[in-house]
């Protein structure tokens, strides 16, 4: 009986430490994201792409697709500064856990089984803007893709930091309907060979 209540009072020491951790971790995020409008750019993007794919008309369409260029640009340049800005946060603040379980600190206890997010968060301004630029000209359907790919795996990667990877693709899958191996598969070469390479897989 003795240890049942021990372990249920550890268990709910874990879960406080858990939950005031990912508190701070999401005003923390939410402070550096305030000062620019990225998630109402991601709206009108996507909100913008499936509309031009349902257009029949090829002048709207193209009309659309010129509007969307602008948005994204927008976006980019925005989304560089924000990562730009999240760099000055302390190294402690930006270590993120790989290990499956979600323990309080574990990124502190055990920092090889931890990324930086400074880096994944240039990584993602990085292949934002190159999706933005299209040097590699892909159609606007294409184009399209690749950069919804791309600010998915990034909208990924700040749930992650946020809560855990577990909680970030459960989120993906109930609101786009994309599992995280194919969010990775989607985005430009670059950003998938940097991204792995960074939270090892």
């Amino acid at each position: 009986m003795e240890f049942l209540t021990l372990a249920a009072v550890l268990l709910l020491a874990i879960h406080l430490l858990k939950t005031r951790e990912q508190k701070k971790r999401i005003q923390l995020l939410a402070s550096h994201l305030g000062r620019y409008q990225i998630e109402k750019l991601m709206e009108t993007l996507t909100e913008g792409y499936l509309r031009c794919l349902g257009e029949n008309d090829p002048a709207r369409r193209e009309q659309i697709w010129k509007l969307l260029d602008t948005t994204e640009q927008t976006l980019a340049g925005q989304f560089q500064r924000f990562a730009a800005d999240f760099a000055r946060v302390d190294d402690a603040d930006a270590r993120v856990s790989t290990l499956p379980l979600v323990l309080p600190f574990a990124h502190r206890l055990f920092p090889a089984y931890s990324f930086d997010m400074r880096r994944a968060l240039a990584i993602h301004a990085r292949g934002i803007a190159e999706a933005a630029a299209n040097s590699l000209q892909r159609t606007p359907r294409d184009k399209a893709y690749t950069m919804s790919a791309e600010l998915f795996l990034m909208q990924h990667t700040c749930h992650w930091y946020c809560r855990s990877r577990a909680v970030a693709s459960a989120r993906m899958l109930a609101r786009h309907k994309t599992p995280h191996a194919q969010l990775v598969d989607s985005v430009a070469p670059a950003t998938r060979r940097d991204y792995r390479a960074l939270v090892g897989g």
